[in-house]
């Protein structure tokens, strides 16, 4: 897990990160942006979703290292997404504080439903988004703080003793072998970036102007509110992408798509 600034607290989203059936392209997206993300900071919290910090090879690893050591877990059950129970089970298994929330329309989850979770309005109409920030916004915080014997999860219920991670945990001699040569892979790409960084064919600016379009690296790119993924290189004559599904995606400057562009920060 990236090291966090001194008395930080960290909230972990767990939701839909891509589109799903029965949703308009970017849903939640916006949700994220308009109700997740302001109730996490007026709780105290910085939020922070699978797809924010993409640092290694080993995403699933460092998800779940998200989801075990955050201070607390904000879970979104909308849509009934396979992937955001998986993850949420991972956060249960250990008995660690979590929020669940869930929009209007998604029906109770049989194996969660005695535990409870705020309805959000998923029109997402700015009086009903206002009182959606200010209830979870107060259940983080009252959540965080509360030192009783508070469900968790069904562990507590079964009375079963909850995950621990062991601190004398110990990789065996050929992962050992393997992690050191990512590191050195790791290690030799980086030098190469950095030799590259002021060459004619690799801009590594924070600002770049391609055709009077500002873009900006970490920041999303869209065509028709459809999100293509994140900035992560600005050549000459094309961008690089790195979508949700942790895909490389590049769009060439001669690509007629490329007059739809829109640049926003993510």
């Amino acid at each position: 897990m990236s090291k966090k600034k001194e008395n930080e607290k960290i909230c972990f989203i767990i939701m839909p990160i891509s589109d799903q059936e029965g949703y308009e392209k970017g849903h939640f997206k916006r949700v994220y942006e308009h109700i997740i993300k302001p109730a996490c900071e007026i709780a105290g919290f910085k939020p922070i979703r699978a797809d924010d910090e993409v640092k290694t090879n080993y995403i699933v690893i460092d998800i779940i290292k998200k989801i075990i050591e955050s201070d607390i877990v904000l879970c979104d059950l909308s849509s009934k997404n396979a992937n955001v129970f998986y993850e949420l089970g991972i956060r249960q298994a250990f008995n660690k504080k979590a929020v669940l929330i869930k929009d209007t329309k998604t029906g109770r989850v049989f194996d969660i439903q005695g535990l409870r979770a705020i309805d959000y309005d998923g029109s997402l109409r700015i009086d009903s988004v206002e009182k959606s920030i200010q209830e979870i916004s107060n259940t983080l915080k009252q959540t965080y703080e509360y030192d009783g014997d508070d469900i968790n999860s069904l562990i507590q219920l079964l009375s079963i003793q909850p995950a621990k991670l062991s601190d004398s945990f110990k990789l065996s001699t050929e992962s050992s072998i393997i992690m050191k040569a990512i590191d050195e892979i790791q290690s030799r790409i980086g030098s190469l970036e950095k030799s590259n960084y002021n060459s004619d064919t690799s801009h590594k600016a924070k600002e770049y102007i391609i055709d009077g379009k500002k873009f900006e690296l970490d920041w999303s790119i869209f065509i028709d509110n459809q999100d293509l993924g994140k900035i992560i290189e600005i050549q000459t004559d094309k961008i690089v992408l790195r979508n949700n599904k942790n895909q490389i995606v590049v769009i060439n400057k001669d690509n007629p798509d490329f007059e739809k562009l829109e640049c926003l920060p993510f």
